[in-house]
Order: structure tokens, then sequence, then C-alpha cells
């Protein structure tokens, strides 16, 4: 009896964290817009949902018309709500560069410690004493 009640306890809390949205479950959009891709290889979109997720992009060809030079950059951001309640925002910037997100609910490393940042500054004001500069190896 004790197993059957542990059971059921482990299964019904589960099933408490797994809550599909049902079929019958319709989530409308508020607002919807695009625009391209034009000739020049600019876009817009953007859309919200009665459900607080928004999201909007641009992009646009750098440098256009010249083969050699051309990259793709992107701008945009989303925000929607977390299972705990948290509210999410995230802005980013995609080209050459890479993805380049920012928001406050991202990590970030942690500072670098007087000592480091000390030594950094002396190695920079005192090039002349690094080995590797003057072809010297360790142990020689």
């Amino acid at each position: 009896m004790n197993s059957l009640v542990l059971l059921l306890a482990v299964l019904v809390s589960a099933m408490a964290q797994y809550r599909p949205i049902s079929p019958q479950q319709f989530i409308r959009i508020l607002r919807q817009e695009q625009v391209g891709p034009n000739p020049d290889g600019s876009y817009r979109w953007s859309y919200e949902t009665e459900n607080g997720i928004a999201a909007e992009e641009q992009g646009h060809v750098k440098n256009f018309g010249n083969p050699q030079a051309e990259a793709m950059e992107a701008t945009g951001s989303f925000r929607y709500t977390a299972p705990d309640n948290t509210p999410i925002q995230l802005s980013y910037i995609a080209n050459e560069n890479g993805f380049q997100p920012s928001g406050p609910h991202l990590p970030t490393p942690p500072p670098i410690p007087a000592a480091i940042l000390r030594s950094l500054e002396y190695n920079a004001a005192h090039p002349e004493e690094d080995d590797s500069l003057s072809g010297r190896r360790f142990g020689k």
C-alpha cells in the first residue's frame, strides 16, 4: 500500500511539471508585420501574441554591391515569460562577428582579480621584458 501511494505521488509530481498546450487551446497573434526581402537584401518582421511573446528583427546587407565586402547584419529582440514567471528579454546583433546577445538574465564572467589586472598592466607597459618578443625560449 505504501509503495502504491509513493508511486502515485511520483507520477502526479511528474505530470504536474508536464503541461502541454492542448490542441483546443489557441494563442492568438495580436500583431504581425513582414516587409521584404527587398531587392537590396533588407527585411523587417515582427509579431506579438496574446500570451506575451513578442519578437522583431531587421536586417540588411552591409556594403551592398561590393561582392568582396558584402556581409549580412541583423538586429532584433524577443521577450517572453519563463515557466518560473521570470520576464526574459533579449536583444541581439548578428553579423560577421557572430551572434551577440545581450540581456539581464544572461550569465556574465566574474571580475578579473586585482593581482591579474596589475600583472597585465605591467606586461603591457614593459614589452621589452617579454621573452617571446626577443626570440629567447624558456629553458635555453
